[in-house]
């Protein structure tokens, strides 16, 4: 059966425009094993480049390498390299995206949705031992600031605490940013400022 020229262009162009809208990602939020939980709508905060990762640790992997996390800004005043405490290394770099970046700068009291924080924690003789991020989505975990923790192991691996991946709300995350509840749960530096 021949399809009409017309009727072909016009499809495949629907087809293009949809898949330009979605950006060619799949955009389902696994928030948690067993949540009936939908995935935020992208925010208009993330660059037009990229949209943002879902809530899985695999996306926040993938979002940080295809964005050069590496060049995004590092909180003020701690620069690179600063003295770290357990769980996380004995040397730090906390890297921020714009979002984050930008209501720092402005002196919010509260991180904004779609803010990325990028911890670098860094072993003694120096060489990467892991990442660990803060992922700030609405309505993900409204209890605990909306933040979904990753930690992933310098291959790119999710690291294990008690058998379970170290994504989302991290028993052990969770429970030590408790104690900063009033500095939007952040450890790094006071808010507000």
């Amino acid at each position: 059966m021949e399809i009409p020229g017309r009727i072909l262009i016009g499809t495949m162009s629907a087809a293009v425009m949809f898949v330009s809208a979605c950006g060619g990602e799949q955009t389902d939020a696994m928030p948690e094993a067993g949540s009936a939980e939908e995935a935020p709508a992208p925010s208009e905060a993330w660059p037009a480049s990229s949209l943002q990762p879902d809530t899985t640790g695999a996306a926040i992997w993938t979002h940080l390498h295809e964005n050069d996390y590496e060049s995004w800004a590092t909180w003020p005043e701690m620069g690179e390299l600063y003295e770290g405490q357990e769980p996380h290394g004995a040397q730090l770099t906390t890297r921020l995206n714009d979002v984050a970046a930008e209501a720092l700068a402005a002196g919010s009291s509260s991180f904004p949705e779609g803010s990325l924080i990028v911890k670098e924690n860094y072993m003694p003789d120096g060489s990467l031992g892991a990442l660990t991020t803060m992922y700030k989505v609405p309505g993900y975990n409204p209890e605990e600031g909306d933040w979904f923790y990753t930690k992933h192991l310098a291959n790119g691996e999710l690291d294990q605490m008690n058998g379970m991946s170290m994504e989302g709300r991290v028993p052990g995350c969770v429970g030590c940013h408790q104690s900063v509840a009033d500095n939007d749960y952040v450890f790094t530096g006071e808010l507000g400022r």
